[in-house]
């Protein structure tokens, strides 16, 4: 009697838990699905590139933004699918600054472990038609003083040491520059790998 007792509220506790859980599960599905613009979305570093493999993969723990030294990482509330929880880095409000720890608390693969000049988040574009040094409205230099990896991956033109410009092999798109960047325009932003690295205008 006392096996079947407790048999009998270990399956009802399973049941239960079970049921309990199923809002949770099904809540990434019925979520919304809403796109963000890529310059203020992007995902942390060692992410998966495939944005679908990264959200099957992502499992929404929170695990890589307890750990974030900056707390830059913050977590999708409105995309659809799997997407939902799933971390991502606004450098407009907090970059990354590559310390690498979200990769080393991730539980799956998601986010793996590789050198900090081996992240490919994106790359920094420069409009030359809106910073400050490019149109000779004054000096800064401050995108080139506060990237991690420096002139490796931002440097000042040769012969004049204000302009700066983006080294597509070496940025990995952290968005340190983005961040720092004290022009209300905002004349740098990170995109997409492989696009160009100097903003073009049609007119």
């Amino acid at each position: 009697m006392q096996r079947r007792t407790f048999l009998q509220k270990l399956i009802l506790a399973a049941s239960t838990f079970g049921v309990a859980s199923i809002p949770y599960a099904v809540a990434r599905i019925l979520a919304p699905q809403q796109t963000q613009p890529f310059s203020r979305h992007l995902r942390p570093p060692g992410a998966l590139l495939s944005e679908t493999d990264f959200v099957k993969a992502c499992i929404g723990c929170g695990l890589c933004g307890e750990i974030c030294p900056p707390k830059c990482i913050e977590f999708d509330k409105r995309e659809g699918g799997f997407a939902l929880n799933a971390p991502y880095i606004d450098p407009e409000n907090k970059a990354c600054i590559l310390c690498m720890k979200c990769t080393e608390v991730c539980p799956t693969e998601a986010l793996t472990e590789i050198p900090r000049d081996q992240v490919k988040m994106g790359v920094a574009q420069i409009d030359r038609s809106a910073c400050y040094p490019w149109v000779d409205r004054g000096v800064c230099g401050a995108c080139v003083a506060i990237c991690p990896l420096g002139k490796k991956a931002i440097a000042f033109e040769f012969a004049d040491m204000y302009r700066p410009f983006t080294k597509e092999d070496g940025c990995v798109g952290c968005g340190m520059c983005v961040e720092i960047c004290p022009h209300p325009s905002l004349p740098i932003r990170i995109v997409e790998m492989g696009e160009s690295v100097i903003a073009q205008h049609s007119v």
